[in-house]
């Protein structure tokens, strides 16, 4: 998109952020067609055991009785999470291992709504600044443009009150997690606040189990955003767990956008450094206030909105819990027998191993192991 004003961001496609806005899971799956009837475990299906993806080598977690055990972290190639992984899995973890392992499976349903969803979402943003689209050529132009966009948001957000798509990333529990912010703007009584926009397929509120994924996720956001507005989240950290090259030149359409916005940039560790000084220096609290908004899709009408209490603790036991599955520590879990009315729409509830256990695991899914040679 050619630049067509003052304030400019990058676009969302070429932040390298591969889940839409992280602001938007967008509520296919709360089932609000659904209502809480009992879906029994038991229908049999074919079998989920499936080959994986790759050939490709990963060391092997050490694990007990000299087995080699590999974790969803290296079974995936994962670097990092998004903030949205691990509000899936407050849904139903055994839905996101499917959807790692079977991704072909998501019907255009679901693509449609995530669609409409995406397209409110840009709207939105579109209202407080333009879009510059920058291509890139490797993860280093990715997150380049990441940093870029923190850098142009933060003063903004100070002068001007509000900012929208606040890219934002940090090591919880032993993994790095990235995501983005929707909204953050100063209330008339001078306090952060976090807004949330969930976009609706019919005019209703969600379910209750959808509120709950909805909470856990604005906590996160702000556990993370504390973090690195407090100095918590470390430059070492992120190269750790991302694997960026600090050294590779940027990019020319990279380096000519940095250029135009006055940083006088050659390669992702400039850019680092101004993003950590700017984010610890430039005095910006702590998220004081967590705001959900429901709006529906297709009159754009506030169906309802809600002011999440924060509560660390909770947070932090959410985060480990999620977090034992990526590291392997755990197999995954489907739904509680009370909450199987989710299966309904799911795409993989023919051949949900948890379902035609009775609410046990199948051994295939269970963590990948091998014997010491």
């Amino acid at each position: 998109m050619a630049e067509t004003g003052e304030e400019e961001t990058a676009s969302a496609e070429a932040s390298g952020f591969s889940d839409l806005s992280d602001s938007e899971l967008v509520e296919f799956l709360d089932l609000e067609d659904a209502k809480e009837s009992k879906v029994p475990l038991s229908k049999p299906g074919p079998s989920s055991e499936h080959p994986g993806k790759d050939d490709k080598p990963v060391s092997l977690q050490t694990g007990k009785n000299g087995l080699d055990v590999l974790s969803p972290m290296e079974r995936f190639q994962l670097k990092y999470l998004y903030v949205t992984d691990l509000c899936a899995q407050n849904w139903c973890e055994l839905q996101v291992v499917y959807g790692k392992e079977l991704p072909a499976f998501s019907t255009p349903e679901k693509a449609a709504v995530l669609d409409t969803g995406a397209s409110i979402h840009l709207a939105k943003e579109l209202e407080l600044h333009d879009l510059v689209t920058i291509p890139i050529t490797t993860k280093e132009d990715a997150w380049a443009v990441k940093f870029l966009n923190i850098l142009s948001m933060v003063p903004t957000l100070q002068s001007e009150g509000r900012i929208r798509e606040f890219p934002v990333f940090g090591e919880v529990e032993g993994v790095f997690l990235v995501g983005v912010i929707d909204e953050l703007h100063y209330t008339a009584k001078g306090e952060l606040e976090l807004t949330e926009l969930k976009t609706r397929r019919r005019p209703v509120l969600p379910l209750p189990a959808q509120k709950k994924k909805d909470y856990f996720q604005v906590s996160l956001y702000k556990y993370i955003f504390d973090a690195m507005v407090q100095g918590k989240v470390i430059p070492a950290s992120l190269i750790h767990h991302t694997k960026l090259c600090l050294d590779t030149p940027l990019g020319p359409s990279v380096l000519r956008h940095a250029q135009q916005a006055g940083f006088s940039v050659k390669s992702l560790s400039d850019l680092m450094e101004l993003v950590f000084l700017s984010l610890t220096l430039s005095d910006l609290p702590a998220i004081d206030t967590l705001r959900l908004e429901y709006v529906h899709q297709e009159t754009a009408t506030v169906l309802g909105t809600e002011i999440v209490a924060f509560d660390e603790k909770e947070v932090k036991g959410q985060v480990q819990h999620y977090v034992a599955y990526w590291m392997g520590r755990r197999a995954p879990q489907g739904v509680d027998v009370e909450e199987a009315w989710k299966c309904r729409t799911c795409d993989y509830v023919d051949i949900c191993e948890w379902r035609r256990g009775h609410g046990v695991l199948s051994p295939s899914l269970e963590p990948k192991a091998k014997k010491l040679k």
